[in-house]
C-alpha cells in the first residue's frame, strides 16, 4: 500500500479510534488526541492532574482500542529499580533466571511517577529512551512499539520527588488535564454509577502502528516549517537576542530535541487531519504539549502568575 494510501486510511481509522475511546471517556478530547498524536509519533506523554479525572481508565482504554498491552505500576516512595525492570532468581537448578519486570509491555503507565526517588525514576530513562533495558549485565530489547505514559499530581507536593529537567525532556508532551464541564460530569456520574458495562474493540495491532509510526517519518516536510518549529524554540532560550518577555520571566529554555519534537507532531497532526505534509499551522498546534514543560520559569514569573502558556502564545 502507497504512503498516500495508508495516511487516508488513518484518516478514518484515527477518528473511528477516537469514537471508541469516547465509550468509555467522557470529554477530555484534547488531551485524547494529544496522547494519540504522541503514540502514533513514537513518543512519551506526561499526564498531568489532580486525582480522579479517569487518567488511568483512560491510558487503559486506549491501549484495548489501540490493541496494545498495557501494565500499570504505582511509583511509591520504596519502589526499587527492580521492581520495574525485573531481577535475576536462581531457579530450581541453581541457574540465575531473569524474571520481566512490568517495563515489559507495549504501554507502560507510570502512575505519580513523582512519588519515587530520582535512582527509580532513572531506571525508566534507558527504557524510554532505547527501548531496552540493561540488568546484571544483560541487554534485553523491548517490544515495539512502546510507550510510557506517566502521570502526575500537581497538587499534593509533600513527599515527591520533582522529575529532573533531562527526565522531563524525555516526553513528547506534557498533557494538562482539566475539570470536566458540568454536561460532561454529569454524563460521567450517569455512566459510572450504572450497570452499563462498554465494550472497547481494538482498532489497530502493534504491526499497523509501527507502520504508521514509519509512513510519519516519511512525510515530507517544507523547509520554511523546519525552520518555523527551530526559530520557535530558540525564542525560549533567555539569550541576548531572545524577546524581552523570555529575558524577564525564564531561566531555561527548550533544547534541540523540542525541535524534532515540534516537527515529528507536527508530521502526526497533519497526518490524521489528513493532509500530507506539514504547515506552520501544525506547528503550532502542537506546540504548547511539547514546550510547557521545557520552559523553566524564574521566581520572577512565579510571582506575578506568569504560566508556560502565556509565554509560547506570544512566542508565535
Amino acid at each position: 500500500m502507497s504512503d498516500v494510501a495508508l495516511v487516508e486510511k488513518l484518516v478514518d481509522k484515527h477518528r473511528d479510534l477516537k469514537n471508541e475511546i469516547a465509550k468509555v471517556i467522557v470529554g477530555q478530547d484534547e488531551v485524547v488526541n494529544q496522547i494519540l498524536l504522541s503514540i502514533f509519533s513514537g513518543g512519551h506523554s506526561l499526564l498531568i492532574g489532580v486525582p480522579g479525572l479517569a487518567k488511568t481508565l483512560m491510558v487503559n482504554t486506549i491501549a484495548q482500542a489501540l490493541g496494545l498491552n498495557f501494565k500499570r505500576i504505582q511509583f511509591t516512595p520504596d519502589l526499587m529499580p527492580s521492581d520495574i525492570l525485573g531481577a535475576e532468581i536462581l531457579d530450581e537448578n541453581r541457574k540465575f533466571k531473569f524474571i520481566k519486570g512490568p517495563i515489559f509491555t507495549n504501554i507502560l503507565l507510570a502512575d505519580e511517577i513523582n512519588r519515587t526517588p530520582p535512582k527509580t525514576q532513572a531506571a525508566l530513562l534507558e527504557a524510554m529512551q532505547e527501548r531496552a533495558v540493561t540488568v546484571a549485565g544483560h541487554h534485553y530489547k523491548l517490544d515495539l512499539p512502546y510507550f510510557v505514559l506517566a502521570t502526575q499530581n500537581p497538587i499534593e507536593q509533600e513527599g515527591t520527588y520533582p522529575l529532573p529537567e533531562a527526565q522531563l525532556d524525555r516526553f513528547m508532551f506534557a498533557i494538562n488535564l482539566d475539570y470536566p464541564s458540568f454536561e460532561e460530569e454529569v454524563d460521567v456520574v450517569k455512566t459510572t454509577t450504572s450497570d452499563d458495562f462498554q465494550q472497547v474493540d481494538a482498532l489497530f495491532n502493534a504491526e499497523e502502528i509501527s507502520e504508521i509510526q514509519h509512513v510519519i517519518r516519511r512525510i515530507p516536510v517544507p523547509e520554511n516549517v523546519i525552520e518555523y518549529a527551530v526559530r520557535l524554540v530558540g525564542k525560549t532560550r533567555p539569550t541576548n537576542n531572545a524577546p524581552e518577555l523570555v529575558r524577564n520571566y525564564v531561566d531555561w529554555g527548550a533544547g534541540p530535541r523540542a525541535s524534532q519534537n515540534l516537527i515529528m507532531a507536527a508530521k502526526t497532526n497533519a497526518a490524521v487531519n489528513g493532509k500530507f505534509s506539514p504547515d506552520i499551522e501544525d506547528v503550532q498546534a502542537v506546540s504548547f504539549g511539547i514546550l510547557r514543560h521545557r520552559i523553566i520559569k524564574n521566581y520572577k514569573a512565579e510571582a506575578e502568575g506568569i504560566t508556560e502558556e502565556e509565554i509560547i502564545r506570544k512566542l508565535f
